[in-house]
């Protein structure tokens, strides 16, 4: 997937839904990411900002999920 083709994203509080983590695991696990990684930060009003994923972003949590999971054996 090209990077510079992004057609969607989703918030961290629904991929941790999805994904059965909570918003803190993926948080901090998503906290050393790129954007090249496919992950965003969305602004809103005043000091409103959230942390939001591309399908390539969530891709590569899943991957750190399972690296994590691997590494705390």
């Amino acid at each position: 997937m090209q990077l510079n083709k992004v057609y969607s994203v989703k918030t961290i509080d629904r991929v941790a839904a999805e994904l059965g983590e909570t918003v803190d695991r993926i948080f901090n696990l998503a906290i050393d990411m790129e954007t090249e990684d496919g992950v965003i930060w969305v602004y809103g009003p005043g000091d409103a900002s959230v942390i939001a994923f591309t399908p390539f972003g969530i891709e590569n949590l899943q991957e750190l999920i399972e690296m994590d999971r691997e590494h705390a054996r």
